[in-house]
């Protein structure tokens, strides 16, 4: 639309306070005249005016303008609270509607925004931060009003809109009034505790309108640990085992309530960084030998082991009557270590260890029994192992993987990763590896042993078992077949990873998690869901991961040929994702926080909102309530009344052209100007003529 609109304007040809001084004194001047009656006062007013008339230099300003449109903006809210029930199909049917009627108004243009839950986050519903970015390009004089479509959840909600926006902003709410819903909201918690302890921490479950108790389950690292009965809106604690080192993934889920709205907030996660103490390692070397120091130094190397080391000092063939309590330099604590104590060590570690009557065959039935209850067993074993008298005849025998045939083998060998060892992460990317393990250095004894029950990780000479890992009831062992591994500490033809090799056979054998081989992991980074399957098969891997919103979906994973599968997905939610395999193991990560706040409060409520429409002079309408309200065009003041929402007109404009025409022209200033003087002194001629 365009017009011609026209206006007076002046435009001095000296300065203000110049042009002010010169009318003051031409005022006192004509007042002085006129004052004493003198002849030719009023033309002398009169030409001090048309001088200063000359002077305000008045213009006709002629413009011509073009007409802006409004601009009426629409934020859409699909985060996550939108997604439940209904609300998807009452957002967009209330959207096409309202589109309709405010395309049919002239001069109006129709901006829509929709906001979404970015993946990683956890800031909740930022429609307002959505409006400021939306209108950052539109000055604030274009803006007819904001048109909100949400459930009224907003987290952003600024404290003086009403003079930043200078527009109506109307509420159009999703969902329905009195909606029930409960949810699960997690109290303190600790961000760390020790391995074989419990952690503690607090609870509540929510439901407005709500009593009595509910069940609520829990979850630790996916696996069903407990139920507990807690009333509702009460304050409740839980102690859980921390039962291994790295994260601890403790879920809770409440049983659904009658009516409830979504069970997505009826479960949250809280993720407990398991740390070791100390570990507590029990070696016991069956004579002195050059690789004894290798395992002392490796375990002594490590502040975080707690190492208790005794060398049996006297040779088998060696019989001075010596009592069997004095064969150390200090009194072998059998009782102690074999019964009482026993249960503390996290590792025991038999090093080129023969039986000589030390330990009775009850002692060595706990030790089986310590393994079987989760305890972990290391033997290194040489040529004591192949003859008779070796532990392969205890007790223990029942747990090792593998018995002597009597045969040694000497020789120099260079040991090799098995090819199930190249997908064991004990031996897979151990340094040198992947070179087809030519880098390493020659052993120069090898212990032949029957087939063995466990997982051979490495081999030695003419391709038999080297190292050999294998799970005993809820405990598990290992067995090195050689007693010369400390000629790789020695740099002996160039050496090998002894210390990582045996660093991850301890750490395997104490369950950390970063070497299980069979094992299920999941990582969020940036917008992507990272599953990480280990596992001996390489056979293709299928995983099923649920999203926040409950919604589950199959992620095939590619074997990497290291014992690793890969799959990733992309995130689109905030909250707890959930990834299960076929054998039932679960891993969860968490987008943003576990318990985002899009979950923390589902139902529909405009309390938020309402502040905001009073201060803007907007108006809030329940959906489910007769629709979208009619849509009027106002003025100033109130835009909003029972079953009408308006939009206030601005009527902005741009300037195309300007034409400007002098009021006063010279020609005709000069005229007046003479004029007025001639007439001033001919009427003072005419005085002084009488």
């Amino acid at each position: 639309m365009t017009g011609l609109t026209s206006t007076i304007a002046l435009s001095p040809l000296v300065p203000w306070p110049w042009f002010g001084g010169l009318a003051v004194v031409a005022a006192l001047a004509a007042g002085l005249g006129l004052v004493r009656r003198v002849r030719g006062a009023w033309w002398r007013l009169g030409v001090f005016a048309v001088l200063l008339a000359a002077l305000a230099n008045p213009r006709l300003i002629a413009e011509n303008r073009r007409g802006l449109p409004d601009v009426a903006l629409v934020v859409v809210d699909q985060t996550l609270s939108q997604t439940i029930g209904d609300r998807p199909a009452q957002t967009e049917a209330a959207l096409a509607e309202l589109r309709r009627r405010l395309d049919r108004m002239a001069n109006l243009e129709v901006r829509v925004e929709r906001v979404t839950s970015p993946a990683g986050t956890d800031d909740g519903t930022r429609l307002f931060a959505a409006v400021e970015r939306t209108l950052a390009d539109l000055p604030r004089r274009r803006l007819a009003g904001v048109v909100m479509i949400t459930d009224g959840r907003v987290h952003d909600v600024p404290a003086d809109l009403g003079r930043s926006l200078a527009a109506p902003v109307h509420v159009l709410l999703t969902g329905r009034p009195g909606e029930r819903d409960r949810r699960l909201v997690l109290g303190q918690s600790p961000g760390f505790a020790l391995v074989g302890r419990t952690a503690t921490f607090g609870f509540r479950v929510e439901d407005q309108g709500g009593g009595g108790d509910v069940p609520v389950s829990i979850r630790i690292d996916g696996q069903p640990h407990a139920v507990l009965t807690v009333p509702l809106n009460r304050d409740a604690t839980l102690e859980v085992p921390i039962r291994h080192a790295g994260q601890n993934v403790i879920e809770l889920e409440a049983e659904a309530g009658p009516g409830e709205l979504s069970l997505l907030n009826n479960r949250t996660a809280i993720a407990i960084s398991g740390v070791r103490d100390r570990l507590k390692v029990l070696l016991i070397s069956g004579e002195p030998h050059a690789g004894e120091r290798t395992w002392r130094n490796l375990l002594k190397a490590d502040p975080a082991v707690d190492l208790v080391h005794f060398t049996i000092l006297r040779p088998p063939e060696k019989d001075d009557r010596t009592p069997i309590r004095e064969l150390s330099l200090i009194t072998f604590p059998v009782r102690e270590l074999f019964e009482d104590k026993l249960g503390d060590f996290d590792l025991v570690i038999f090093d080129r260890y023969r039986r000589r009557g030390v330990l009775s065959s009850a002692y060595y039935r706990n030790l089986a029994r310590y393994v079987r209850r989760g305890g972990a067993l290391l033997a290194a074993v040489g040529p004591e192992f192949a003859e008779p008298g070796g532990i392969a005849d205890s007790p223990l025998a029942e747990i090792l993987p593998g018995s002597p045939t009597g045969a040694v083998i000497s020789g120099a060998f260079r040991p090799s990763v098995t090819e199930i060892g190249r997908r064991h992460p004990v031996t897979a990317g151990l340094p040198g590896a992947r070179a087809g393990d030519a880098a390493w250095g020659s052993w120069m004894r090898q212990i032949e042993i029957t087939p063995p029950r466990g997982t051979p990780v490495l081999a030695g000479a003419d391709g038999k078992p080297l190292v050999v890992l294998d799970r005993v009831g809820d405990g598990r062992v290992a067995m090195v077949l050689s007693d010369t591994i400390w000629l790789w500490a020695r740099g002996w033809e160039g050496g090998g990873p002894h210390g990582e090799l045996l660093r991850r056979l301890a750490h395997w054998l104490m369950k950390e998690p970063e070497l299980e081989e069979n094992a299920l992991a999941a990582e969020i980074a940036g917008a992507t869901l990272t599953v990480t399957r280990r596992s001996l098969d390489p056979a293709p891997t299928e995983v099923g991961v649920t999203s926040p919103d409950g919604q589950r979906r199959a992620v095939t994973l590619e074997d990497q040929g290291d014992g690793s599968a890969i799959g990733r997905i992309a995130v689109t939610q905030p909250g707890l994702w959930r990834a299960e395999d076929g054998d039932g193991r679960v891993a969860v990560a968490a987008a943003g926080s576990p318990a985002p706040l899009e979950l923390a409060e589902l139902t529909a409520s405009p309390d938020r909102l309402a502040p905001v429409a009073a201060a803007t002079r907007g108006g809030i309408a329940w959906l489910s309530q007769g629709g979208v309200p009619e849509i009027r065009r106002v003025g100033s003041g109130v835009a909003a009344g029972r079953g009408w929402l308006g939009l206030a007109e601005k009527g902005d404009y741009v300037v195309e052209g300007i034409r400007e025409i002098a009021l006063l022209p010279t020609p005709i200033l000069l005229l007046l100007g003479l004029g007025g003087l001639l007439a001033a002194w001919r009427r003072e001629g005419r005085r002084e003529g009488r």
